[in-house]
């Protein structure tokens, strides 16, 4: 096989994965809002929050007070999070998994719409993390989990800082503010604008995904060695990926 410069040289134990326009092409709070009749509005606010101001307790408040979103449509949205699924994530999925990967899902969208997501994807429960919400008896919306670290900017740092005590060496993959600030504690940081290029994002990755599809994390996050023993149709899955990167579908700079 030929040597790859950007090739990892030693195994990572664990791969983070953000949820919202990433594994999935949704938002799911502006799913919800467009729903409900205010889609224009929570929109407006998202894009701010994941493009240049950052996430906030009162911008998550006021997303939800606007939605004010009911049980049942937050259980539907975990299917809605999986018929929207990127290009090639389950089979991604399935090849990490087969290799003994530690999967994350580590997101500040809504429980429990991201477990159930998870969930078809077959990452563990005990591995996703995103917000919890309450809802009263006849299934209206009553608040969002105040004390989750997720509902602000730095939250998935935290939750990163967490993992490290059990994994050495980490790779997060995700596509907004709130995704970046863990770039300088793991090992490979992934931007991903598949579903939306954010140039900012972009301008402070190494890699920097600019295709729909999930294959040319394959490459990215494997070493020689792993890459070399991988299955015929998991060798089609990376040499598709690997196409994707020598097209230049993938920012890479060193």
């Amino acid at each position: 096989m030929t040597s790859l410069n950007w090739q990892l040289t030693s195994p990572v134990s664990a791969i983070v994965f953000d949820c919202d326009g990433t594994l999935s092409s949704i938002e799911g709070i502006d799913f919800l809002a467009k729903n409900n009749g205010v889609g224009d509005s929570v929109k407006s606010l998202t894009s701010e929050a994941m493009g240049k101001s950052g996430l906030n307790p009162g911008l998550y408040q006021q997303r939800l007070d606007l939605v004010f979103p009911r049980r049942e449509q937050v259980y539907a949205l975990g299917h809605q999070y999986y018929a929207h699924r990127a290009p090639d994530v389950a089979d991604v999925i399935s090849l990490l998994r087969r290799l003994n990967k530690s999967l994350y899902l580590v997101s500040a969208g809504v429980n429990p719409a991201v477990k159930i997501f998870g969930e078809m994807l077959q990452i563990p429960a005990e591995n996703v993390f995103a917000v919890d919400l309450r809802f009263d008896q006849q299934g209206n919306f009553l608040d969002f989990e105040r004390s989750s670290p997720l509902v602000n900017n730095d939250g998935k740092r935290a939750i990163v800082q967490q993992l490290k005590s059990q994994h050495q060496e980490i790779i997060h993959i995700g596509d907004g503010l709130n995704d970046i600030v863990t770039l300088d504690i793991v090992t490979r940081f992934i931007g991903y604008g598949g579903v939306s290029y954010q140039k900012n994002i972009a301008d402070l990755c190494n890699y920097y995904i600019n295709t729909l599809s999930f294959a040319p994390l394959v490459p990215l996050v494997l070493t020689k060695e792993e890459s070399s023993n991988l299955l015929p149709e998991e060798q089609a899955l990376y040499q598709k990926g690997l196409t994707s990167i020598n097209e230049g579908k993938v920012q890479i700079s060193q």
